[in-house]
């Protein structure tokens, strides 16, 4: 009697474990799938799907925003299911709000709704050259030095972190790595302080550089001070803005997006091309001819969903195409779509697969998973390579996102990124 009472215990925090696991299972998964803010165009019945496993209550809190869920009669508060869709419909330009209630009563979430005119931009498709200046020398690691007496030193272990950014040095501002070295071998032995930027807080460290046998002092860290690569240019809209990449250039050896100050875009040619395979993506090999004959423009930011800035009129004379509408997450659906690129030396549309529509927040620049079906393209690039990241994606007459990764195990698939994601910046 004693063991089945016991096991009856068991069986019991058993049972009361599963039910907090799937509760919290539940609540993380509706939160994350159910995105912070949507994009409708004005005077347009915009439909959605959230996947919600739970009773659930959309309730819009203006009256210039109402909601349909198939019954015809536009309300205020309707209640809303896993496998129906709703609509979103307002005659009015602003910014209104929308909440999510469980069971009816549970307030959950408030969703942002931005009610927005049509936006036109050119897709583009063709490749660039690109330049980013860093906002301070980005420290890559610290590394071992032998000083004068050839013992093996490392002064920067656990002072410097990778990721860093050098400001200054005894408080004279530092615009690149050729005056680090400068200022360092100025101090000499003495004691240096260097300015320092670490996850966004300004910080203080002092430290020791060491003598050489060389003759020079050194502190120990690897850095950087700029950074460079080839990408495609994803749009221009009509104020001459443009956004590429649909993903951040991060730095080859930290991974962190770089954190820049100033950039541009050259001319480039592509010079060849390297299939992918299983386990190593393709790439595409070029130049980039840096010099103000071939400058394309500013970069204003890099951030997680791409870069941006504006393009001068010689690169605006060599788009070509008409603008397209803005497609918002809503308008994407599964099935055929385009990607346009110039990696054949000739801008055209090869057709694709979209298989997959994310709508979580979490996953700003991987809201589409895609497949390259067209031979043409498969021929020539065996699908996704680097470098084709940015060309953009057209479904049904609108410019509706960006190429973002390969799968390293397919290189035919990959990932893509909402526009809307990329015109947030």
């Amino acid at each position: 009697m004693i063991k089945k009472g016991k096991l009856r215990v068991t069986l019991l925090w058993i049972f009361l474990a599963s039910l907090v696991f799937t509760a919290g299972f539940t609540y993380y998964y509706t939160k994350e799938m159910i995105p912070d803010q949507l994009n409708v165009v004005v005077e347009e019945e915009e439909y959605f799907h959230f996947p919600v496993p739970l009773k659930a209550t959309l309730l819009s809190e203006s009256e210039e925003v109402m909601l349909n869920n198939g019954s015809n009669i536009p309300s205020n508060e309707i209640n809303i299911q896993m496998d129906q869709p709703f609509s979103v419909y307002s005659k009015n330009q602003g910014s209104y709000r929308l909440g999510l209630k469980l069971f009816g009563w549970l307030h959950f979430k408030d969703i942002e709704v931005d009610v927005v005119d049509t936006k036109y931009a050119i897709p583009c498709g063709s490749p660039v050259g690109i330049y980013l200046k860093s906002d301070g020398i980005m420290v890559i690691g610290t590394g071992e030095i032998p000083d004068t007496s050839g013992t093996v030193v490392e002064p920067a272990f656990g002072i410097l972190q990778s990721g860093d950014y050098i400001e200054a040095i005894n408080g004279k501002p530092l615009k690149n790595k050729e005056e680090l070295i400068d200022e360092v071998n100025h101090i000499g032995g003495e004691e240096a302080v260097l300015d320092v930027r670490r996850a966004g807080e300004e910080i203080e460290l002092k430290m020791n550089p060491v003598a050489t046998a060389d003759g020079d002092f050194k502190l120990g860290a690897w850095v950087r001070d700029d950074t460079q690569g080839i990408g495609t240019m994803t749009y221009v809209d009509m104020n001459g803005g443009f956004g590429a990449l649909g993903h951040g250039i991060s730095d080859t050896d930290t991974g962190q997006v770089v954190q820049i100050t100033d950039g541009a875009l050259y001319e480039t040619e592509i010079m060849g091309i390297e299939k992918g395979a299983v386990g190593k993506p393709g790439v595409m090999s070029g130049v980039i001819y840096y010099g103000t004959q071939s400058a394309l423009e500013h970069i204003a930011a890099n951030t997680e969903e791409g870069i941006f800035g504006t393009v001068n009129e010689k690169f605006r004379a060599r788009v070509t195409g008409d603008p397209l509408p803005i497609g918002y997450r809503q308008d994407v659906e599964k099935g055929k779509a385009y990607i346009r690129s110039q990696v054949s030396g000739e801008l055209k549309d090869y057709e694709i697969e979209i298989q997959k529509v994310d709508y979580s927040p979490a996953h700003k620049n991987k809201g589409m998973v895609i497949k390259v079906t067209d031979p043409e393209l498969l021929a020539l690039t065996g699908g996704i390579v680097q470098g084709m990241s940015g060309s953009p994606i057209i479904q049904n007459g609108k410019l509706i996102g960006a190429v973002t990764h390969v799968f390293i195990q397919d290189s035919t698939r990959g990932y893509g990124i909402f526009l809307e994601n990329m015109l947030e910046h």
